[in-house]
């Protein structure tokens, strides 16, 4: 059995992200001798996003120059990309995009009690599905206790600056190796793939791994 760890760069309103997550675990799926511990790291695009939000038509708009046509252009390719791992997107041009920094810091808190994952799934969840505002902090408790963590552990987390400095931290770290964009996907901190790439690409860089492995063992 082939052990790898795998360090998955992103944001909590990023779709590629769901994207690329789902990419990664067909690919690890289609290697029965790998055992891959994912860990979810912070990174947030829009750091200065106001509590409120901004729908997402103006916000794209305003930072990528982009038309309404070519908006809707955008999120249909994505609806079409996250189906094919069986994710459902339901944005539309009322959609919101909110401040993920609170997402973050529960997902630090989570990783300490092993259900990073399942609430790191459970945010993409509520906020491209259901359409829920992640910054509100009653969201992100109901949405942490979803997943069996203690809701008032969240709220407690949510009501203080517990995880700040642990988010910050990890955004400075990322920064500092030049990941600028999401999703960045760092194998056995040797082998870096970004972007929401084809299930045999990540495939590709595991096979690598493995080899890699086995020779040196």
């Amino acid at each position: 059995m082939t052990r790898l760890e795998i360090d998955f760069v992103s944001d909590v309103v990023c779709p590629w992200c769901v994207i690329g997550l789902g990419a990664l675990r067909a690919a690890l799926a289609r290697n029965a001798d790998v055992e891959a511990e994912i860990v979810f790291h912070p990174f947030e695009l829009n750091p200065h996003m106001p509590r409120e939000g901004q729908n997402i038509v103006e916000h794209v708009a305003e930072k990528y120059g982009a038309t309404p046509e070519r908006s809707e252009a955008n999120r249909a390719r994505i609806r079409e990309a996250a189906a094919a791992f069986g994710f459902t997107m339901n944005g539309d041009a009322t959609s919101r995009i909110y401040n993920s920094f609170d997402a973050h810091r529960l997902l630090d808190w989570a990783r300490d009690a092993g259900a990073q994952a399942a609430l790191k799934d459970a945010l993409f969840r509520a906020y491209f599905t259901d359409r829920a505002d992640i910054g509100d902090p009653r969201v992100l408790a109901a949405t942490a206790a979803e997943v069996g963590l203690d809701r008032a552990g969240a709220e407690a987390v949510l009501g203080s600056d517990a995880h700040a400095e642990a988010v910050r931290a990890g955004e400075a770290f990322w920064h500092e190796r030049g990941i600028a964009a999401v999703p960045s996907i760092i194998f056995d901190d040797r082998y870096l793939v970004q972007g929401a790439q084809p299930v045999e690409v990540f495939e590709r860089v595991i096979r690598k791994l493995v080899e890699r492995q086995a020779a040196t063992a």
